[in-house]
This record gives C-alpha cells, structure tokens and sequence, in this order.
C-alpha cells in the first residue's frame, strides 16, 4: 500500500502546484521540482513520501522514456539540416562550459570528479525553457532563434557521450586517455552498426505489419523495442539512457514516428514528472543555506560563461554581433540534462551529495532570470557597440555568409568530406562482420560442428561478408572521384594515397578474423585471403546482393519523407532528375575515329549516348561498334554533374547545354517523336522480377536503354548491371516506336504509358 499511498501523494501534489505554476505563468519543470521537495524527507511539516526505493525506480524509468522521447523527436536528416555554424556552437559552448566548470570546481576546493561532473552539468542549455521564454516573447520565428534550436540538437547528441565519457571516467576512477579512446571508438562502433542495422530492418518489418498495428499494439511494440535497446546497451557496457535514445532515433525515421511520440505521450508525461519529482525530493534547505556562496558563484558562471561561449561559437559560425549576442543570452541557462548527469553521479558512488541540490538550486535560479537575458540581449549588444573599436565592430557585423561560405568548398573538400565518410560506415560495417563472427557465429556453429569446421565456416562467411562492402569502399566510380581523376597531377596522386590507406584499411580489418584462427601464423595466410577478397568483391552476385540492401536502406532511411510526397510528383522524380546534354563533336575533343565502345562512357562517368545526328541523319541509341566523326551531333543522357565532367574531360571550356529528361522528351514529341520515355511497373509475375538488369533481356528484346528505377519511391538513376529487379519496381526505358509497340504487344506496359 506503501506504493500507493506515495503515488497518491505525488499526483495530487503535482496536480495542485501545476496548476498553480500554469496560472502564474511559470515552467512546469520547476512545479514538479517544488512537488518533490514538498513530499521529500526535508519538509515534514506536509505529506510525505515512504516507498522512496520505489520512486527511485520510477525516475529512472522516467530517464529511460524521456530519452526515448528525445530519441523520436531527432533526426539524422535533422542533424544535417542544422548546419556546420550549429555544430560550431555548440562544440564551443561545451568546452568552454567544461572547462569553466572543472576549474571552478576545484577553485572552490572541490574533489576532483565533482569538479568533473559540474562541467559536464554546466555545459548544456534547456530546450523546454528555451521554448517557452521564446512563445512568451514571441521571438520564436526570429532568425536567431533557428541557430538556438540547431545548437540544442547538437548538445543533446553530445550529451550522450558526455555521459559515457563521464561513466568511463568514474569507473576508472582517472582520465585515461587510451582507455577513453578505446570507450568512444567502440561506442561510435556500435552506433554505426545499430544505426544502419536498425534503418535497415526496422521501417520493414513495422510496414509489413502496418495493417494490424493499432494504437495499443505500436504501444507495446515501440516501449518493446526501447527497453530491449536499453538491454541491449547495458549489455555492452554503455548506459540505459543511450539505448533509449538510439531506439526512438531509429523509429523517427518510420512512418509511424507521429503515432508513436502520440501515444507514448502520457506515459512520458507520467514518469517524466516522477523524476523531475525525484529531483526535488533530494533537495534539503539545509544544504542550499550551507551552500549559498557556490550556488550564487556557480549561477554567474553559468550565465556569464553560456553568454560568453555562445557568442564566440555563433562568432565563428559566420554570423553578425547582432545575431551572436541574442544566442548568447537565450542560452543561458543549465538544462534537464544536467540532472540525468547528477543522477549518473550518485548511481556510480563518484559525486559528493551536496551536487545535486546545488545543481537543481542553479536551474532553477537560471531559469528564472533566462526571460530578462533574452529581453536584455538588445542593450547588451548596444554596449558592446559602444565599447568594441571601430574596425573591430564592423569586422563583426558583417554580412551573415559565414554559414554558407562553410557548407561550400572546392571539390578536393567535397571529396574529403565523402571519403571520411564512406570510410567511417563501410569500415564499421566491415568490422561488424568480424564481430558477428567471432562473438555469434563461430559460438553457434562450435555447438553443433567441429572445432576446425566451424572456424572455417566462420571465416567463408565473415570473408564473403567483408568482400560485399569492398567495391563501394574503395569508391572508385563516384562523381567526386572522377571529377578528381580527370585533372590528373597531384589530385590523381592524392586520389592513389588515399585508396592506397583504403586498401591498406580492408588488409588489417581481413587480418583479424584470420588472427583468430590461425593465431599468431596467420599474417602468413594474409595475401591468400587478401586476393580471395578482392576476387569475391567482383562477383556479381555479391555485387547484386549489397545494390539490393543499399536501395532497401535508402528507401528506409527516407519512408518518412517519401510518404509524404505526393505520388504523382514522386513518380516524376527520375526523368526529373536525370539530364540530357547537347554538343557537336570537333577535332580539339580527339574522340573523332573512336567507338563509343572504345570511350567507355557509360562505365567511366555513368553517361549514355542517346542520338547522334550526322548530316540530317538520326541514329538512335547507337550501338558501341559506332564511329565519331568531327562534326557530329551528340546528345548524351545522365545525371547533371556527371554530364559536367564528361564535357570537362573533353576540354570543353564551355558547358553543354542541357535540359531534364521529361523537357527533352516533351520538345522530342512536339518535334520528331522517334523516341520514348516511360515507366515500367513490375508485379509479383513479371518475368522481370528476380532478375539482374544485365539479365532481364530489355535491352536484347526490346531494343531499350535501362534509364534507372525506381523503388519505393526512391529514383536509382544509371544502376549498376548486378542490380536485382523486385516486384514494385518501376524501369524507367528509353527507346524508339519499335521498342513502345513491342512492350505494348507483350502487355508490360499500357497504351497510355508512352511519354
């Protein structure tokens, strides 16, 4: 009854100072904190609370769902949308805040893990304050309020590995610098695997059950998968609050993310007032008279130190002094993840008691005063006006490019930003495989197999897995690649470098694996499995299965945003996205006398010639025994950049003209009409269906060009010859009236497909 009693207790006491603080016109997180401590052990003069064992358990349910809230409301695509000037404030207010709390902390004479924590506690602002003072202001569609909100993103994904580096400091109880790296490399390990496993499976197997998902089934479904996250998470060795996190991340690209942050609403509402009610019961007066003096101290700190960081950080971004300022002030404040980093602190044993009133007593000083930081952001700036010299202030009140002067760059900066990338993903998947072996696979097959077999087994399996992911590794065929390629000198050495470090990448990840089986003679088995890999890697069978896996992680990674496209619009996407380009052939190009064969285009840039024109006469789609000559008409079919490259390649100083396909295939029509563009929509009895493109006989039968396809919404323009055709697909081809009247005669497509 001891349970009930206190529940009782905290929902009535919640229930009346709630609605007094809505009256009053204050934060509803500085209610709950007054309920806890009108109901803790420090205020017996009212009803208290006596199962608190039990509240405890339910605050930390109450973490796990409001990050699991959190998780639903982020968004890798989100992430991105932020920009590199949110990213840049946000890494300057965070160590700047550590280290201006660390260091008063210790001013204050503090232990050293204290001083620790408090940094970390200090270091981010609160999004649910923040949003209130600007809907009270009204400023919330003011430009800087976007940079503010941007800024939060990001310090709420840094507040996920702040609390890992945190926990890993605490355990050992020192900063240890390789064990940190060692943590870190494997937390971002495993976020990459859970992130593409998860987008991968995930939206498929919730849309195969989307008919018989009701409200109380996604319910249960939803909190299934947080809590087998968090187990997953604790199994590892990470914190709860990080599986929470990751599992509404990955449901946020669903189509079912609305529904799901809908009806886990109240549930969050429910125990997320039971923590910040926990919060409150810790407080003793006490303490807070005790320690008034780093209260207030800690209070300026975070005021003047979140100003000040965030000004230089949106400074630096790009922005004016004007803009910086007003950042500056709204942030000023310690946010809601403060107290999930106190509570990490007493879970662990690592931080002194008094932490956590103090901290709780500095939001709540913090929250109050953010409303006049914001409405004052406009003297202070008028002072610092006043006081900056001349030159300095115009310098920072500049025009606002900065932002984009950071999205852009030369194309050697573009091909780095992709490189890190595909080299980041691709490796951790390729030592995901190494990991499935060794710690699933090879256990399970040691049951029921031989210990040698099994180990051989293992290695085929982990190998062929590995091999898989080598050809998009390695990136040879990409637009930044060949734009590179094609000016030769040092950007083709730089290119060789880095593919040689890939290449050098794919050798230490294939060595561990074969370690584990051969021990300490299996460096000398290294070039035979090295050659075996490349090999594999060229299989088209292998080459069809990662295509296929690609576009189903593509066409899940964007469910969200492709449902609520509309369908028509959708549909058009392909021939809207692919580009026709027109130039004539002359001798400084010195590609008159060979055949298309010889050139190479479709392979070398993913660009098709569809007509030539010699002297009036027409040739369309020519084969590649086909000769140039000077003076011909060419008309080339791909996406814009590739085109681009093509023409610089040639030395053309001058850019082709060009024009989508769907324009080109419109002036075709209103013209000559002697070639035809539409889809076709492969069903479950197609012969089509099931296979590759190389073997489906379209071109052989039908005398077509394959443009792309599209699945799931999502257009493939130009796909590789491996790529599997699945029922649901839409081919979009090219051809001539030969090609419409026998694809209407073998009823594969309708009268009234031709464009």
């Amino acid at each position: 009854m001891a349970l009930i009693s206190d529940l009782a207790i905290i929902l009535l006491t919640a229930g009346v100072v709630t609605v007094l603080f809505k009256k009053i016109n204050q934060p509803l997180v500085l209610g709950y904190i007054l309920s806890g401590f009108l109901i803790g052990p420090y205020m017996p003069l009212f009803f208290s609370a006596q199962d608190t064992a039990s509240i405890e358990t339910w605050s930390e349910i109450g973490i796990i769902v409001l990050m699991f809230s959190l998780g639903l409301e982020f968004s890798f695509k989100k992430l991105v949308s932020v920009g590199g000037g949110a990213v840049i404030t946000a890494m300057t207010v965070i160590a700047g805040m550590l280290t201006a709390g660390y260091a008063t902390g210790m001013a204050m004479g503090w232990p050293r893990m204290d001083a620790i924590f408090l940094g970390g506690m200090l270091s981010m602002s609160s999004t649910t304050i923040i949003i209130k003072a600007f809907s009270e202001l009204g400023v919330e569609k003011e430009p800087f309020a976007g940079i503010v909100f941007g800024t939060l993103v990001v310090e709420d994904i840094a507040g996920i590995f702040m609390m890992i580096i945190l926990s890993t400091i605490s355990v050992s109880k020192n900063i240890s610098g390789a064990d940190l790296a060692m943590q870190l490399s494997m937390l971002v390990l495993y976020l990459v695997i859970w992130f593409i496993l998860g987008i991968y499976f995930l939206p498929s197997i919730m849309r195969r059950g989307a008919k018989i998902m009701t409200d109380e089934t996604l319910l249960i479904v939803s909190l299934g998968i947080c809590f087998g996250m968090v187990l997953l998470a604790e199994k590892l060795g990470f914190s709860s609050a990080l599986g929470a996190f990751l599992a509404g991340s990955l449901l946020a690209g669903t189509i079912h993310a609305e529904r799901v942050e809908h009806i886990t609403s109240s549930i969050k509402d429910l125990f997320g007032t039971v923590f910040f009610i926990s919060v409150g019961m810790m407080i003793d007066p006490a303490m807070v008279v005790t320690y008034k003096l780093p209260i207030l101290i800690i209070s300026a700190v975070v005021i003047l130190g979140q100003t000040i960081f965030s000004t230089i950080g949106v400074l630096l971004a790009g922005h004016n002094l004007k803009t910086a300022v007003q950042c500056g002030m709204s942030l000023a404040q310690v946010g809601e993840f403060a107290f999930i980093i106190a509570s990490l602190g007493i879970s662990l044993g690592v931080t002194s008691n008094y932490l956590y009133p103090i901290i709780v007593s500095v939001s709540v000083l913090t929250t109050l005063t953010t409303p006049y930081c914001i409405k004052g952001a406009g003297k202070v700036y008028e002072l610092l006006q006043r006081a900056l010299p001349g030159k300095f202030a115009a310098l920072l009140n500049r025009d606002e490019s900065g932002e984009a002067a950071l999205r852009s760059g030369s194309a050697w900066t573009g091909y780095l930003k992709r490189y890190l990338r595909i080299t980041f993903i691709y490796g951790a998947l390729m030592m995901a495989c190494t990991l499935f072996g060794h710690y699933l696979l090879l256990p399970l097959l040691s049951r029921v197999l031989q210990p040698q077999t099994a180990r051989i087994i293992t290695l085929i399996i982990v190998y062929l897995g590995i091999a898989m992911f080598i050809r998009p590794f390695l990136d040879l065929h990409s637009f930044d690649f060949t734009k590179l390629w094609v000016q030769g000198g040092a950007y083709k050495a730089g290119l060789m470098v880095l593919t040689g470090i890939r290449v050098v990448v794919i050798l230490l990840i294939a060595f561990i694996p074969l370690h584990r089986i051969a021990g300490a003679s299996g460096y000398l088995f290294l070039p035979a499995a090295a050659a075996a890999l490349f090999l594999a890697s060229r299989s088209g069978w292998l080459a069809s299965r990662y295509l296929n896996a690609e576009a189903r992680f593509m066409a899940n990674l964007n469910e969200r945003n492709l449902e609520d496209t509309d369908a028509v619009t959708v549909s058009d996407m392909l021939d809207e996205r692919l580009h026709v380009g027109h130039f004539t052939v002359f001798a400084g190009y010195r590609i008159a006398g060979k055949t298309l064969k010889e050139l190479g285009w479709g392979k070398r840039y993913d660009v098709n010639i569809i007509k030539l024109i010699r002297q009036n006469e027409h040739l369309n789609m020519p084969d590649g025994d086909v000769t140039l000559q000077d003076g011909d008409e060419i008309y080339v079919i791909g996406e814009s950049d590739n085109i681009s490259t093509l023409y610089s390649r040639l030395g053309g100083w001058q850019q082709p003209v060009q024009q989508t396909l769907r324009e080109y295939m419109e002036e075709e029509e209103s013209v000559v009409s002697d070639l035809y563009s539409f889809p076709i929509l492969v069903d479950k009895s197609s012969p089509l269906a099931g296979k590759t493109i190389r073997d489906c006989g379209l071109r052989r039968d039908y005398d077509c060009m394959i443009l792309g396809l599209q699945r799931s919404h999502l257009p493939i323009p130009t796909p590789d010859i491996h790529t599997v055709i699945a029922a649901g697909d839409q081919i979009w081809v090219l051809g001539t009236q030969d090609m419409a009247d026998k694809l209407i005669a073998a009823e594969m497509v309708s009268r009234k497909a031709k464009v």
